[in-house]
């Protein structure tokens, strides 16, 4: 009787946690990682672009240093901050977000402080630079999309009946998005 028993609460827990969904949460979850090294590596292509742009625009010797200092320094901090595919937390996207962003930032002050430099503005350097960078942009925007699509359908997952009480016994956790940051909302003030 016992070895009865025994046995049949072998073959139900195997039963159980056959259809538990172990397997999928881990590729899903590897999904998400690899979705997360796409966009780092979006990242990385446009911080690789700068120091050429840099140099580029430094060729020309009244060009604001100002600004130029302002792009070295947001790159440095933009490529210092690194985060791992187990990290990968609400928190932690927004930290490198903000890094990102303040790079952005400074991009787009440097292109617009170019507008006063026609020479420049036809440089064809400048034109290739600018073209790449602007084709990184979007390969970021598509980067970002993909792994909020992953995000998205991981969560979903491991949220579901019953498969929650499984992801919850292997800590398999909820995983953040990357979102539009405060005030992107708004459209900028364009004033001539």
């Amino acid at each position: 009787m016992k070895l009865l028993r025994l046995s049949f609460l072998s073959g139900l827990m195997a039963v159980l946690l056959s259809s538990c969904g172990y397997n999928n949460m881990v590729e899903k979850d590897e999904i998400i990682a690899k979705s997360w090294a796409d966009v780092e590596t979006q990242y990385q292509r446009r911080a690789d672009l700068i120091p050429n742009l840099v140099n580029t625009v430094k060729g020309y010797a009244d060009f604001e240093k100002e600004t130029l200092s302002a792009v070295i320094e947001a790159r440095s901090k933009a490529t210092s901050m690194n985060i791992n595919a187990d990290e990968i937390t609400p928190e932690n996207i927004q930290k490198f977000q903000a890094a990102q962003s303040e790079l952005s930032g400074a991009l787009s002050r440097l292109l617009v402080t170019v507008e006063r430099y026609p020479d420049l503005k036809a440089n064809q350097n400048f034109l290739e630079l600018q073209a790449q960078l602007e084709g990184t942009e979007n390969r970021i925007s598509v980067a970002r999309q993909k792994f909020n699509a992953a995000v998205q359908d991981y969560n979903s997952y491991i949220r579901s009946f019953p498969r929650v009480i499984y992801a919850g016994w292997f800590d398999f956790e909820k995983k953040g998005y990357f979102e539009a940051e405060a005030g992107t909302e708004n459209a900028p003030k364009v004033e001539f």
